[in-house]
């Protein structure tokens, strides 16, 4: 036999290189071959079987023409045959092309060399004879009928079962079986198996016997074949599946739907009643007093369907069933065969609210947008949690969009909570409906009412409480200031508002008090116990004169200064002056007390510094000029436009004084000057003359048509009260 390499390389050569010259191929053949002809020798290289054209084998000699070698043009195979003799001819020289029809070589030529080899065939020396006698005798080598033999035979082995003859001395015997089995053969040509058989394993054999001499040459042309075959026995049991996962059945399937089908194998003979298999349910058994079955098994098929009995989302059912071959009757061998089912959840609940109602809730108008109103709460039956999913809306109430729901979809809980501000005046309730729906598709009936919750929000009327000019204010005073001396005024921010009672709470010291009208806050007594630098801090209360309840407060934070060794003198005011906002590159120049021989008389450098009030630190800067003047600035970009009266702190050697500085904030012009409003210019009407004067021709408008009206209808009643014939008649010329 060519070896498998062999014939891959000389397939792979004439692919890879097309146009090259095939290599010549050597074959060697033993001389008086004694088995069957034709003999494949090699697999030549020939391109592919799309190529077109004809096998050309030629020789020396004419070998090819008439010798023993031939070409197969369906496999490409080599061949001999029939025997070839070395002492006749030692080598074939063969050429193989493939050729049109018209004698154009379409590929080769392929050189074969074919050696023959020697056996020892001749006698050495001289030549001898011999005398042969040759006797013709019955031929005995005829086959055989099949055997049959049970499987798990239960006999001593080796057991014979079968005798073959060859006619002729000098035999041996050779057995040859297929596939291989426990077979055997002696001398003598008695067949024997050796061993018991299964048919599951192997139902059928050939076995093929060869007479052979002692050089192992078949005496027959062909061998003789004894088909064996395997009688099957019940000797395998029911096979069940592995189980496998659990089988998912919709709930509220009909009854007759198709659950499972088992699959039973039997590796007995099919269709003997060795693998005839019947099925009987074994669990779960009917509930009592149930009128059938929730699961149903044919007994023949092994299909399970859905029974007349209900069945449960999220139910686990473990189907036990017996299998029995033999079709069930006695002696037949069984196994019992489990299927998990599992009753899946269907999206057949609505989602519903826990209550239909809820009491009516008060908000203030004021209350900020993202405040929380209320939690409602949703269920749903359903038990996959992909069907618990829930939506929320507000189906009814809420036009302008005034509220909004937040929730989680798989929570049930929903967040109701005010988006926009409320308003008493535009309506001072909501009745508010929300709906629930599940997020996928439901299956079952329709939602119930519990599908929604009225939700009622009354909105209560807020009156704003009273707002001071500040949040806070500070004041700073020497601690030799006498009793009696203005402090600050505390203002209300809209001087139309209602009128305001003031009130000082936690004046532990009894050192203020404050106008309950006015606002005026003075020292009430003599500053004793004050140290410099300390801050006493107290609580300005304000209440609507008009509404009591309603009030506000605001810290006063008193900021005591080192008295002064003299008297502190008091300063005249200095005269106002005027800056621009937005802020220019412009400022006010402050003078010390030069002007004064009393607070001049010292000399040297004078320290200027603005007061301690937090205000003024914020909204102005200060910076030295010299040794007597200062420069007043604006320390923010904006300033409201007003007049601001700023503090600034003189300080020479051991004596301070205190200036005040009124600073006109104003809109300016391109030339840096103030733009003020206009007044009235003389002679120009005022807007109440005006509407007199319009008012008054109205008037006079007005009395002028009714008289002409009551003229014209005077006129008409005249005419009607004359006589008919009193009428001239209007004569036609």
């Amino acid at each position: 036999m060519v070896p498998a390499w062999l014939c891959l390389l000389c397939l792979f050569i004439p692919q890879a290189f097309p146009g090259a010259q095939p290599a010549e191929v050597y074959v060697d053949v033993p001389e008086n071959y004694g088995g069957n002809f034709p003999l494949y020798l090699t697999k030549l290289p020939l391109p592919r079987k799309e190529t077109e054209g004809q096998i050309v084998l030629s020789g020396d000699s004419g070998v090819a023409a008439d010798g023993p070698f031939a070409v197969d043009p369906q496999s490409g195979f080599l061949l001999v045959t029939r025997a070839l003799d070395r002492e006749e001819q030692a080598e074939y020289q063969l050429q193989v092309t493939l050729e049109t029809e018209d004698g154009r070589v379409l590929w080769g030529p392929q050189h074969v060399l074919v050696r023959v080899k020697d056996e020892n065939d001749q006698a050495s020396g001289h030549q001898a004879t011999a005398t042969v006698d040759v006797s013709v005798v019955e031929n005995t080598w005829v086959p055989l009928d099949p055997v049959h033999l049970a499987e798990n035979l239960q006999v001593p082995y080796p057991h014979h079962i079968a005798q073959v003859h060859w006619s002729g001395g000098d035999v041996h015997y050779h057995l040859e079986s297929q596939p291989l089995g426990p077979f055997d053969v002696d001398k003598e040509g008695k067949l024997y198996v050796t061993r018991e058989l299964d048919r599951e394993a192997q139902a059928e054999y050939l076995l093929r016997v060869r007479a052979q001499n002692t050089r192992g040459e078949d005496y027959a042309a062909e061998p003789l074949e004894l088909p064996v075959v395997v009688m099957d026995e019940n000797d395998n049991m029911p096979v069940c599946p592995p189980r496998g996962p659990a089988i998912s059945i919709p709930e509220l399937s009909p009854p007759g739907t198709k659950v499972a089908k088992l699959s039973v194998e039997d590796a007995d003979a099919p269709g003997s009643p060795n693998s005839h298999i019947v099925y009987r349910l074994l669990s779960p058994e009917p509930e009592e007093g149930a009128m059938g079955r929730a699961l149903e098994l044919d007994s023949t098929s092994g299909s399970v369907t859905l029974g007349d009995a209900p069945l449960q989302a999220g139910q686990d059912i473990l189907l036990q069933v017996l299998v029995i071959d033999l079709g069930g009757a006695e002696g037949g061998l069984s196994s019992t065969c489990e299927i998990a089912v599992t009753i899946a959840d269907i999206n057949d609940h609505a989602p519903e609210f826990t209550t239909s109602q809820i009491e009516p809730l008060s908000l203030p108008e004021d209350t900020e947008p993202g405040t929380l109103v209320t939690t409602l709460m949703a269920t749903d039956a359903d038990l996959e949690p992909a069907f618990r999913l829930m939506d929320f809306a507000i189906e009814a109430g809420d036009v302008e969009g005034t509220f909004g729901l937040d929730w989680e979809p798989d929570s049930g809980r929903v967040q109701l909570r005010l988006l926009k501000n409320l308003s008493y005046e535009a309506a001072p309730s909501h009745k508010l409906v929300v709906v629930v729906r599940s997020v996928a598709e439901p299956v079952g009936p329709d939602p119930g009412p519990g599908a929604t919750v009225t939700v009622t929000v009354l909105v209560e009327r807020v009156v704003p409480p009273p707002q001071l000019d500040q949040e806070s204010y500070e004041a700073s005073v020497p601690v030799s200031t006498p009793a009696g001396s203005l402090l600050l005024t505390i203002r209300p921010s809209d001087p139309m508002s209602n009128p305001l009672r003031f009130s000082l709470v936690n004046d532990s010291e009894g050192w203020l008090c404050i106008e309950e009208v006015s606002g005026e806050v003075h020292i009430a007594r003599a500053l004793q116990g004050a140290q410099p630098g300390d801050m006493y801090t107290v609580l300005v209360e304000a209440q609507d004169a008009d509404e009591p309840t309603l009030s506000t407060s605001a810290t006063l934070v008193v900021h005591f200064l080192k008295a002064p060794s003299a008297p502190t003198p008091t300063l005249a005011p200095e005269p106002s002056r005027h800056l621009c906002t937005p802020r220019q590159d412009r400022g006010v120049v402050v003078g010390g007390p030069r002007g004064d021989p009393d607070l001049a008389g010292g000399h040297g450098p004078y320290s200027f510094a603005l007061g301690p009030n937090p205000t003024a630190q914020r909204d102005w800067r200060l910076r030295a000029l010299n040794g007597s003047h200062a420069y007043l600035t604006l320390g923010l970009h904006w300033v409201e436009p007003r007049e601001h009266v700023v503090p600034i702190v003189v300080s020479h050697h051991d004596r301070v004084w205190q200036i005040q500085v009124r600073v006109i904030v104003c809109r300016c012009n391109v030339e840096g000057q103030c733009m003020r409003k206009v007044g009235r210019m003389k002679g120009m009407p005022t807007k109440l003359s005006a509407v007199g004067i319009l008012v008054g021709t109205l008037i006079a408008i007005g009395i002028f048509l009714i008289l002409v009206f009551t003229h014209l209808t005077l006129a008409r009643k005249k005419d009607l009260d004359q006589p008919v014939d009193s009428v001239p008649l209007k004569a036609a010329v």
